[in-house]
């Protein structure tokens, strides 16, 4: 009897055991959607997609959206697709695109697939924006294609120019999404445009910043970093201070690898604002 007890005491400590250590190395699971609104979908005969923003729908400038592709017979969401994408502005003269980035699997086991799209300009009554993406899954390639929503912003955080070097540029504010009072962290993505569907990063140039407050007798702040890349084909970081709330304007100056003003102005008392700049109001 005693020993009967005492193997049933050890099966216990041993399941008890069994069960702690399974539950420590249980990891908790992630909400891929977390912080993000679903704003579109776009289907066809076969899958539903899902388009998504942290910020909700689409605006004038740069986009972060996140994908995910839904089968329409099961329900159930790809994990092994690879896509691609063609924004299109459909002008009255023209049709041309924008600049974007690849489409990557935020992980291997997620339904999730992210990237950019910096829409340089909004839709109007006659002009419209519309998307199409391409996709592979089991080796069988489908697409899709619908007319998206792009509004005008009400604050510039795009702007488009041709430089002193005769080229086409792209300019657009990234971060920070929330500005406060304090020293934040800017990026800023930029492209210039090779042909009227190709827009490609630009590489080792320098973004100079000058943050005023027009309202305020146009002061700047102190302890701004002008931006620059910290990896090939990324986005350009530096520091943005604000020292206060309200609206501020940004000025930029581009500057290419041999430090040259490719557009842009320094700001003096003659100058109050560059040709160039952002706009952000908290």
């Amino acid at each position: 009897m005693k020993i009967q007890f005492k193997k049933n005491i050890i099966l216990l400590f041993a399941a008890l055991a069994f069960a702690s250590c399974s539950s420590d190395s249980t990891e908790p699971t992630v909400d891929e959607l977390d912080g993000l609104t679903k704003f579109k979908e776009i289907t066809n005969t076969t899958h539903t997609i899902e388009l998504y923003r942290h910020m909700g729908g689409l605006v004038q400038g740069y986009n972060e959206v996140g994908l995910r592709i839904k089968d329409n017979s099961t329900g159930q969401y790809v994990k092994n697709a690879t896509a691609s994408w063609m924004p299109l502005m459909h002008m009255t003269s023209m049709t041309h695109s924008c600049p974007k980035s690849k489409i990557e699997k935020a992980s291997a086991e997620a339904t999730l697939y992210e990237g950019y799209i910096v829409f340089q300009m909004a839709q109007n009554t006659t002009e419209y924006w519309d998307l199409k993406i391409d996709y592979t899954i089991n080796g069988t390639t489908y697409t899709a294609t619908s007319v998206i929503d792009v509004p005008a912003s009400t604050k510039q955080t795009v702007t488009t120019f041709k430089g002193t070097d005769g080229v086409r540029y792209v300019v657009a504010y990234a971060e920070p999404h929330h500005p406060k009072v304090a020293i934040n962290d800017i990026e800023v993505a930029i492209f210039k445009m090779q042909d009227m569907m190709t827009f490609s990063v630009v590489d080792n140039y320098k973004l100079k910043i000058d943050p005023r407050m027009p309202s305020m007798g146009n002061h700047s702040s102190p302890n701004n970093v002008d931006l620059t890349q910290t990896a090939v084909g990324g986005l350009y970081k530096g520091k943005l201070s604000l020292t206060m709330t309200g609206y501020w304007k940004i000025n930029l100056q581009l500057l290419n690898a041999n430090n040259e003003v490719l557009k842009g102005e320094a700001i003096t008392d003659a100058v109050p604002a560059s040709s160039i700049y952002f706009e952000i109001e908290f």
